[in-house]
């Protein structure tokens, strides 16, 4: 599988009902677990103080990425996605070992 570097913005449509807000964002928690243990969603970051949100994930390709797997996030019809193909650098150091 190839990784991907993926900048997520979410924006609730205005006059959205708060109810399906909560209940699309309780979905999303749920279908973010199954996608990280399929091993698509690799590693997830928030920048402190922002609503948006930065991973590294894991598709066949670019396609396959928007049609299997962000496209059956439940906010996705409300997200913005920026995605940079990733490639392994000479000089990446692999795993640390640390966990967050």
């Amino acid at each position: 599988m190839n990784e991907f570097l993926v900048e997520l913005t979410t924006t609730v449509p205005e006059g959205t009902d708060p109810a399906e807000a909560g209940r699309r964002r309780a979905a999303e928690a749920v279908r973010a677990k199954e996608l990280a243990s399929a091993g698509h969603l690799v590693r997830l970051w928030r920048p402190a103080g922002e609503l948006r949100s930065i991973g590294v994930w894991r598709a066949d390709d670019e396609a396959d990425l928007h049609e299997k797997v962000l496209g059956t996030l439940p906010l996705w019809p409300w997200m913005t996605a920026v995605v940079t193909a990733l490639q392994p650098h000479p000089n990446d150091p692999g795993p640390t070992g640390r966990t967050a």
